[in-house]
């Protein structure tokens, strides 16, 4: 796949690609994975967005004693890239870490070679990465060993955190292309990508066309991916977008008995807690007016106080605005906001 830069990529839909566009399910626990390990070893891991996760993620590899997975893993898919194999993101990760796994095994011996040949032009590997390169089935199940272990040390623990963030951002989509269609929820991308039919236009390090020719396209809302979606660098795949979601500003507040989240004092006043949960799912002003038997004044109003204090996103589409819980939003109303961790 390639990744980051400033130019462009042109995905060319078809009426038959556009029929088949969709968005995963869930997380994606491969691109997640290796996306993840980018903030732990390349300049962006001073963002402050993931500054909680990265000091537990970096505590647990060194209590784990992996060090030599993540290097290995690092060898193959660097930060600093702009390309790293598509063997890496097998298309069945769709199913789960299991199934991708099983189709990483599986990768036939002249396209390992071919792959890391063409990664070799700009990055050296290491030795072990020959045996790779040549079908080497114990080099091959030790990096699925290595995704397993690191997924499970870095990714895992957090899953819950990981699924909040892009399941509200899937809310959205879905809402949109209920409201709006295919063509309602790719313009609803921008500035991120320019839809104009047929054509997806994304900021990419090369510019260069891709034609789906009926595939359909999988749309990957990623926790950990960052400024610029990524996609594969072999036009014959089956074909996926990872995308960057939007986080809080900072991570949730912690919720203790000796210290409440300063969200929970916009919450004062039985309406302001009915349109919270009203707001589990995706609605407009009118929609949370008449759910509610309110007015649509003040449902706008209880709206704009919860967005304030980063509970609710609000984002225009066409004529109507949509209103969605954030991540934390959705963490307060279940329950689940994460222990406070204390540092010294």
């Amino acid at each position: 796949m390639t990744t980051g830069g400033e130019k462009v990529l042109r995905i060319h839909l078809s009426d038959g690609d556009l029929a088949r566009v969709h968005l995963a399910r869930e997380p994606d626990p491969i691109w997640e994975t290796l996306l993840s390990l980018h903030h732990l070893t390349s300049p962006r891991r001073g963002l402050r967005v993931f500054a909680q996760w990265r000091q537990t993620a970096l505590a647990n590899l060194a209590g784990q004693r992996l060090t030599g997975s993540v290097r290995m893993l690092s060898a193959l898919a660097p930060s600093s890239a702009g390309y790293w194999p598509d063997f890496l993101t097998p298309d069945a990760s769709a199913r789960g870490l299991g199934a991708a796994l099983d189709e990483l095994r599986a990768t036939p011996r002249p396209r390992l070679r071919h792959e890391l040949l063409r990664l070799t032009k700009t990055h050296p590997l290491p030795a072990w990465a020959q045996d790779l390169a040549s079908g080497d089935q114990s080099r091959t199940e030790e990096v699925a060993t290595a995704f397993q272990l690191v997924h499970r040390t870095i990714i895992t623990p957090d899953w819950a955190g990981t699924a909040r963030t892009t399941d509200a951002d899937r809310a959205l989509r879905t809402r949109i292309m209920r409201d709006r269609g295919v063509h309602g929820l790719l313009d609803s991308f921008r500035p991120l990508m320019v839809w104009q039919p047929p054509v997806l236009h994304v900021r990419y390090p090369e510019d260069r066309d891709l034609h789906l020719d009926g595939r359909g396209l999988r749309l990957i809302p990623s926790h950990f991916c960052w400024r610029t979606p990524i996609a594969l660098a072999d036009p014959s795949l089956p074909q996926v977008l990872a995308y960057p979601v939007a986080h809080p500003p900072v991570r949730a507040p912690a919720s203790t008995p000796d210290r409440r989240p300063a969200a929970l004092a916009a919450l004062v006043g039985r309406t302001r807690a009915r349109v919270l949960a009203a707001l589990d799912t995706t609605a407009t002003t009118g929609e949370l007016a008449r759910r509610l038997s309110i007015s649509a004044p003040s449902a706008s109003e209880h709206v704009a106080a919860l967005r304030e204090v980063d509970l609710a996103h609000s984002r225009r589409v066409g004529t109507q605005v949509i209103h969605t819980l954030t991540p934390l939003g959705a963490a307060l109303l279940s329950g689940d906001l994460p222990p406070h961790r204390r540092t010294s």
